[in-house]
């Protein structure tokens, strides 16, 4: 084995072992190389003369560039721009959302936990996650209603089998004891993959304070029962909160709760920031020993080395250009207001008595989306029906389930736009009559 892994699994078996059991095949395997980039960031430091390390090309001091594409850019020095980010990411980027983790997330403020890693926004944090802990046989456990590409992350790429559970409970809160009760099966395996996304994708549903005390000592219990656990927040849409809900991520009520829970959140300016298009994401490790946080954090740089090499510089310095902006706040704060006077609209729509006879709106109080659970139609026949007939572009899910994106429609359009898939749904009733 490597010298250099050898190095960091010994450091996480004597900070924390079940972490280290905790690890996929993969996992142990990964490492970041002392190659190129290792050898070109001591010479960033040290070469005062010349650095003829990395494999980029410079003029004038800075990094050679072409006008016209510098124009369009000009509020940025080439530096910001142009040269292979670290690993890792930006420095300062990582300590501004370390910073921003802290300020938002109270339980965090008496806890250990890495520095962020960046990544290439969400999809590929969790694929990071996969692939340092998830190989063929894990459970992964989740609710029902849940974001597709799960799957495909998980089972698919590294064969891990997926074990859901009814999301809501009778009382339309999230389902606390059919979380309780699916990871206690787990004690013949010692080890579970924890999935949990909330705001949620699809329902747009985060659980309460006692909901979330529940899920908290659901996780203890597993991890006193002798199960392993990698706990996954996929904060997504954090921040997105319209009525009384958890304010904050469950990373930070989990983190360092159980010597065998190994916390993660996994988090990014794509929709917190609304720059979908940016792609920078973050992956926090919390396993209440510094030490090995800093070699997960060399586990994940290895990972990140062998797939994309480094996340895109410049968008890196645009997320950390906003997040030292003065006005940052501000204008954040006025795009949440207009989603959530969007989401208190639909909430008032639906109140209307002819809707409960075709569909049911499951509990939201949070992110982008809405689902409805119908009565009488086939979601996916809905679906097409719409798209034909009126224009309309719904997501259908499962046979009965219906997500819809109230982020992306104005406020003053959501009457309209419930009104025709309510028609939509007479239409369907009436062929089939």
């Amino acid at each position: 084995m490597n010298a250099i892994v050898e190095d960091l699994n010994g450091k996480i078996r004597r900070g924390n072992p079940y972490v280290y059991e905790l690890l996929s095949g993969l996992g142990r395997e990964l490492y970041f190389p002392r190659g190129i980039l290792t050898q070109s960031a001591e010479a960033k430091e040290q070469a005062y003369r010349f650095d003829a390390t990395i494999g980029i090309a410079t003029e004038n001091g800075q990094p050679l560039y072409l006008p016209l594409i510098q124009e369009t850019l000009s509020d940025y020095e080439p530096k910001e721009l142009y040269p292979y980010a670290p690993a890792a990411g930006k420095p300062e980027l990582r300590q501004a959302w370390r910073e921003k983790m802290l300020r938002e997330n109270p339980s965090l403020r008496d806890k250990s936990f890495s520095q962020p890693v960046v990544t290439s926004a969400l999809t590929h944090g969790l694929s990071i996650v996969a692939d340092m802990f998830a190989e063929a046989g894990d459970a992964v456990i989740l609710p029902d209603k849940l974001w597709g590409n799960y799957n495909l992350i998980f089972s698919v790429r590294r064969g891990a089998g997926m074990k859901t559970f009814p999301f809501f409970s009778s009382e339309g809160l999230f389902n606390v004891r059919g979380l309780r009760e699916t990871l206690l099966k787990q004690r013949t395996r010692k080890k579970a993959i924890l999935l949990l996304n909330f705001p949620n994708n699809p329902t747009g549903y985060t659980p309460g304070e006692r909901e979330a005390a529940g899920i908290v000592e659901a996780v203890r219990e597993a991890a006193e029962a002798g199960i392993n656990l990698v706990v996954v927040t996929d904060d997504a849409y954090f921040g997105l909160f319209y009525e009384d809900t958890l304010k904050e991520s469950l990373f930070g009520r989990i983190a360092q709760i159980h010597p065998r829970v190994l916390a993660v959140k996994v988090d990014g300016a794509t929709k917190e920031e609304y720059v979908w298009g940016f792609r920078v994401g973050f992956l926090t490790f919390s396993a209440g020993h510094p030490e090995v946080h800093r070699a997960l954090e060399n586990k994940a740089m290895g990972c990140i080395r062998g797939t994309v090499s480094s996340v895109t510089h410049p968008s890196q310095s645009f997320v950390l250009h906003a997040l030292k902006s003065p006005a940052f706040r501000q204008e954040k704060e006025e795009k949440y207001l207009l989603l959530k006077e969007r989401a208190l609209e639909v909430k008032k729509i639906l109140a209307a008595d002819k809707f409960a006879e075709v569909w049911e709106p499951y509990p939201f109080n949070s992110g982008y989306f809405m689902c409805l659970r119908l009565k009488s139609v086939k979601a996916e026949t809905l679906r097409r029906h719409l798209l034909q007939h009126y224009g309309v572009g719904v997501i259908s899910l499962g046979d009965s389930d219906l997500r819809i994106a109230f982020s992306s429609v104005a406020k003053e359009d959501l009457a309209q736009l419930f009104e025709l898939v309510y028609q939509g749904v007479k239409d369907l009733k009436q062929l089939r009559d």
